[in-house]
């Protein structure tokens, strides 16, 4: 392999790592969208990491790309419809319920003290 060509393939590797990593985070977090207890969805998580554990060992990198898209196809075919989101996340029920005050507005926390002129 040249220079250039080794350079490339690495490249592709990298590539390819990072979009498992991140379909296997979004896989996992997904789980826990549609496991109701912890227990099942430890279930669940040990069989997706089985299921990505297997398909360790290859090395090619078109047949790589293909089970990457089958995977992500897969993944976007079971999402969960209503996800589960943090109540102060950004779409949570709680999120900007108390917003911060405009600036030039100012906030007095001497609540009972009276001023005796």
């Amino acid at each position: 392999m040249s220079g250039a060509t080794t350079a490339a393939y690495f490249a592709r590797r990298a590539a390819q790592k990072e979009r498992v990593r991140i379909l296997y985070r979004c896989a996992l977090k997904d789980t826990l969208n549609w496991a109701v207890h912890r227990h099942l969805f430890y279930q669940d998580a040990s069989g997706l990491r089985e299921k990505f554990e297997a398909n360790k060992h290859v090395e090619d990198l078109d047949t790589i790309d293909k089970m990457i898209a089958a995977g992500e196809a897969t993944y976007n075919k079971w999402r969960h419809p209503d996800p589960y989101i943090v109540p102060w996340a950004p779409g949570g029920s709680k999120f900007t319920r108390n917003p911060v005050p405009p600036s030039g507005i100012e906030i007095l926390y001497d609540y009972g003290k009276e001023e005796n002129d």
